[in-house]
């Protein structure tokens, strides 16, 4: 780019330059304002929207997942209980084995074996249901031995009732999650719209802001360069420096301020180097 045609500009041209922008902005900044405060109160009602339906979301995400950690803690808290149970039985010849099958299986430790993997391994959602799913089946042969007992057994209804709770509490636990998992889901695109909307009146605001700052100060702006137009560019007193000092320090031979600040940049770049090398010595 050519500098020359922006050296030959006067100081007169320029600040008339300045001036008509500063007269210009006046005139133009109220209805950029109102449009700005139109276009917040048309996003603002919509951010407070889905911020309520993202809160709301996530305090069912919330809830679901404290059920079903209390359906699975209650489930861990009471297989030892039910393991004892059926140990004391067994010594007492009360556990009649009317299924042998039952015994080779061991559905208990299986069941407790299971939830100790997705308690403490590190599954994917993919491997997390498969686990469920074998879980679950586990149960309905529980439910299934149940029945065959306590028909056969009236002594054991402790027992019976102590596997049923258990087996109710690990389904529960099962729902919940499943549930919990779906309501996730649900709440990700209600989080992602939360934030472009966020980010969108944060904006508006800015601008706003920006524009009524602008408008502040602009009668103060006009006065100053038409004051300048008409007295000079020299100094005028508090808050007018003299805005030729550069110019007749450049025209007298000095340097500008672009060159002095490049030999300040010059001068500390040396030093550096200086120090660096005094350092590795």
């Amino acid at each position: 780019m050519d500098s020359q045609p922006l050296l030959e500009v006067t100081p007169e041209e320029l600040a008339k330059t300045l001036l008509n922008r500063r007269v210009l902005l006046k005139e133009q900044l109220p209805t950029v304002i109102r449009t700005l405060e139109a276009e917040e109160e048309n996003v603002a009602p919509r951010v407070a929207k889905i911020v309520e339906k993202h809160r709301i979301a996530n305090e069912k995400v919330s809830f679901l997942k404290q059920q079903r950690d209390k359906s699975q803690i209650d489930a861990r808290e009471l297989l030892p209980k039910i393991k004892e149970i059926r140990e004391k039985l067994i010594e007492s010849g009360g556990m009649v084995n009317l299924d042998p099958e039952w015994k080779k299986e061991k559905l208990l430790e299986e069941i407790d074996e299971i939830e100790v993997k997705i308690q403490t391994s590190a599954l994917d959602h993919k491997d997390e249901k498969k686990l469920i799913e074998q879980r679950k089946k586990l149960l309905d042969k529980n439910e299934k031995w149940l029945k065959s007992r306590r028909d056969s057994n009236p002594e054991m209804a402790e027992y019976i009732t102590s596997r049923r709770l258990i087996s109710e509490l690990f389904r529960n636990a099962d729902k919940a999650h499943k549930e919990m998992l779906d309501a996730v889901k649900k709440a990700q695109p209600l989080h992602e719209k939360k934030v472009i909307l966020n980010d969108e009146l944060r904006e508006i605001r800015r601008q706003m802001d920006r524009a009524k700052e602008l408008l502040s100060q602009s009668d103060k702006s006009i006065e100053h360069w038409e004051r300048r137009i008409k007295q000079g560019f020299g100094e005028l007193g508090q808050g007018y420096p003299d805005l030729l000092a550069n110019k007749r320090r450049v025209q007298s031979g000095g340097n500008s301020t672009f060159a002095r600040k490049n030999k300040k940049i010059e001068a500390r770049t040396k030093k550096t180097d200086a120090n660096n090398s005094e350092e590795e010595e």
